[in-house]
């Protein structure tokens, strides 16, 4: 069974990334449908996978990561505007029956991510 997790962590002060609101939307084209809004737990991740099962499809998806209102909220300093803000991470899924993992690491003049297992 199939299914796309992700997790956060926040390179700048080495710790989990944790109260990040997470939004994931289906691509299609020029077409973006909003598919589930969450937010990372205390340890950076979500607490059920973003997509399991049948909801999981072959196609292109997008993860927006909203870093610089998670920045802000712990007080870490940040010039306006910020030069890390939404971190959006367009993707495809070529194996809808395998586990996608998308982690994110951030800071607030940095970010990357890779497939994860």
């Amino acid at each position: 069974m199939g299914k796309l997790t992700t997790h956060v962590l926040d390179t700048a002060n080495g710790r989990p990334g944790a109260g990040i609101k997470i939004e994931l939307f289906a691509l299609s084209g020029d077409t973006r449908r909003a598919i589930k809004t969450t937010t990372t737990n205390h340890d950076g991740r979500c607490d059920a996978p973003l997509l399991e099962g049948d909801a999981l499809v072959t196609g292109e998806y997008e993860l927006v990561f909203h870093a610089g209102d998670y920045f802000a909220s712990t007080g870490t300093k940040a010039p306006e505007p910020r030069f890390v803000d939404r971190v959006v991470l367009r993707f495809g899924v070529a194996d809808a029956g395998a586990h996608w993992h998308v982690p994110l690491l951030v800071s607030p003049w940095s970010w990357s991510t890779y497939r994860g297992s």
